[in-house]
């Protein structure tokens, strides 16, 4: 036989067996897939329309600066929102507000809705002449995309006017689309940094960091590096013993400590693939909305749920009634207790105790029923009721060290892994189905 038939044969056989294998893969793959755009997209999804409450925001106090969290028109991630809110109204040093264009319900990621203090104009109305002494900016879900376009207008004029800024975790690049970091060092979070980077590479991006101080501006790391980089904004704004005691009343020990943070990384680990692409029924988890619960207790529920992609969250009141977090936030709740869907758990965040939930709904689960941080609480939890992989997952999205957290359970997860395996073998089983049903037709013929 010729080389050049030799060769031809080869390829044909090569391309047969690459289809081949393609086709086992396809079933999988498509389902990994639809399901990971159906995890992400279930993040940052947005409530029913429901009534806004009335603000009940306290008296201005003029001898104290102004710091501003934002939210974007589509909301935010949960943490970055709720984290450096309790540290500066811990603090006891500052007038905090939330603001976002339009004074409305705006999602935060896992589906607590939050209704901002101030819409844009009312917060002008309140400030007067003056701008906020500090702008808190965390990651939007929307980046990008036109519906930012207000946001960053705003910032702009806020940091013309002498605005300090900090920017959260993805909250980063916000400033960055804004153009308010182009010549400066800044950080974000470690997965989205070589995408920054490629972005806006006006900007002197910063690795493995949990904050950059460039003067004005301070930038953060990983989720909770949130907490350090406000804490380092109430240490210069207030003093370090201020700074301090915020930190022990919070249970954020690790405040004057080098926290290693993770490098740069374009793949998420193999676990957060397996929840995200193979988990098809994500456990339904109530969060029941107390008044008086702490913001970053509330925060440490919705977000060590959501970053697992484990489940899905639905937050509910006793009475499907808007509530109060401990220092003053409005969140409307998405359902009543009574009348929630099924729900396969139900957590409480903070110090409520003594739950008697409707029929059928879940026995309570307390998620801060041990001393210490709430998020070392809150994913200790998830490795109990999930698995340690995904916890461990968790942790370091979140930007947690792990040396606070007690890690007890199933070390994976082992139920949603059987499912690409399964599906690899049917994949498997319908291209030996087609390879003979081809042969057979082909010795008929």
């Amino acid at each position: 036989m010729a080389p050049r038939r030799v060769l031809a044969l080869i390829m044909r056989t090569v391309l047969k067996w690459f289809a081949l294998v393609l086709a086992v893969l396809a079933i999988p793959a498509v389902g990994a897939a639809l399901s990971a755009f159906a995890a992400i997209g279930a993040l940052n999804s947005p409530g029913p329309q429901r009534p806004v409450p009335a603000a009940a925001t306290a008296p201005h106090d003029p001898a104290k600066p102004t710091a501003v969290v934002l939210v974007g028109d589509r909301g935010a991630v949960v943490s970055d929102v709720l984290a450096p809110y309790e540290v500066l109204a811990a603090s006891g040093r500052f007038n905090v507000y939330t603001a976002a264009p339009r004074r409305e319900a705006k999602p935060l990621t896992g589906g607590l809705d939050l209704v901002p203090d101030f819409g844009f104009d009312d917060l002008a109305a309140r400030l007067g002449a003056k701008p906020p002494d500090l702008v808190v900016v965390p990651a939007l879900p929307d980046l990008g995309e036109p519906s930012t376009e207000p946001v960053k207008a705003w910032l702009r004029t806020q940091a013309a006017r002498g605005a300090k800024l900090l920017g959260v975790c993805n909250g980063g690049g916000v400033l960055a689309s804004a153009g308010l970091l182009d010549g400066r060092p800044a950080t974000a979070h470690w997965l989205k940094l070589e995408t920054f980077a490629d972005d806006y590479p006006a900007v002197h991006w910063a690795r493995e960091q949990r904050f950059v101080d460039d003067g004005d501006v301070v930038t953060t790391g990983g989720i909770l590096s949130g907490i350090d980089g406000t804490l380092h904004w109430v240490e210069r704004l207030a003093g370090r013993d201020v700074a301090a005691g915020v930190a022990k009343a919070i249970g954020w020990w690790r405040y004057g400590t080098a926290v290693p943070v993770h490098p740069p990384a374009s793949m998420p680990d193999a676990a957060a693939i397996v929840n995200a692409g193979f988990r098809w029924n994500p456990d339904e988890i109530g969060v029941l909305l107390t008044n008086g619960a702490g913001e970053i207790e509330l925060a440490s529920v919705f977000d060590t749920q959501g970053q697992s992609l484990s489940s899905r969250t639905l937050a509910v009141s006793a009475d499907g009634g808007p509530v109060r977090s401990r220092h003053g936030l409005t969140f409307v709740p998405r359902a009543s207790l009574a009348a929630a869907p099924d729900l396969d758990r139900l957590l409480v965040p903070g110090a409520t105790r003594g739950v008697t939930p409707p029929p059928g709904v879940p026995a309570p689960e307390y998620v801060h029923d041990r001393p210490g941080f709430a998020y070392d609480t809150a994913v200790s939890g998830l490795a109990r009721s999930t698995d340690v992989a995904t916890a461990r997952w968790t942790a370091k999205v979140l930007e947690l060290p792990a040396d606070g957290i007690v890690f007890e359970g199933r070390a994976w997860p082992w139920l949603p892994t059987a499912l690409p395996v399964a599906l690899l073998l049917l994949g498997a089983a319908a291209v030996a189905v087609g390879i003979r049903i081809r042969k057979r037709h082909g010795a008929q013929g």
